[in-house]
C-alpha cells in the first residue's frame, strides 16, 4: 500500500503560481508512473501531466505554464503551476502507479487538494 498526500493548493489571482507536492508514503523510485490529475465541478478527471519511464507528457491546455517533477530522496512529486487561469479551478489529485509482485498494474490516489483562480 502506497500513500499519498498533496498540499499545496489554495486561491490565487489570475497569471500568478502555486506549487502542488504530493508526499508519497513509499519510495516512488520503484513507481511506474506518477501523475497528476484535475477534476473541475461538473466535468470529468483528466490528466493534466505524467511522468512515465523516461518521458514526461502533459495536457495541451497547460503545455507551457506547468511543470511536473520529483524529488526521489524525499519521495515527492511537485506540480509547478504559473500563469494560472481560472479555467485551471479544479480539485487536483496525485497518482502513482506501481508493478505489483504479480505484474498487475496498481494505481494510487490522493485526496485532493482545492486549487481556485479567481480575482
Amino acid at each position: 500500500q502506497v500513500q499519498l498526500v498533496e498540499s499545496g493548493g489554495g486561491l490565487v489571482q489570475p497569471g500568478g503560481s502555486l506549487r502542488l507536492s504530493c508526499a508519497a508514503s513509499g519510495s516512488i523510485v520503484r513507481a511506474r508512473a506518477m501523475a497528476w490529475y484535475r477534476q473541475a465541478p461538473g466535468k470529468q478527471r483528466e490528466l493534466v501531466a505524467i511522468q512515465l519511464g523516461g518521458s514526461t507528457t502533459y495536457a495541451d491546455s497547460v503545455k507551457g505554464r506547468f511543470t511536473i517533477s520529483r524529488d526521489n530522496a524525499r519521495s515527492t512529486v511537485y506540480l509547478q503551476m504559473d500563469s494560472l487561469k481560472p479555467g485551471d479551478t479544479a480539485v487536483y489529485y496525485c497518482n502513482a502507479r506501481y508493478y505489483s509482485v504479480n505484474g498487475d498494474l496498481i494505481e494510487y490516489w490522493g485526496q485532493g487538494t482545492q486549487v481556485t483562480v479567481s480575482s
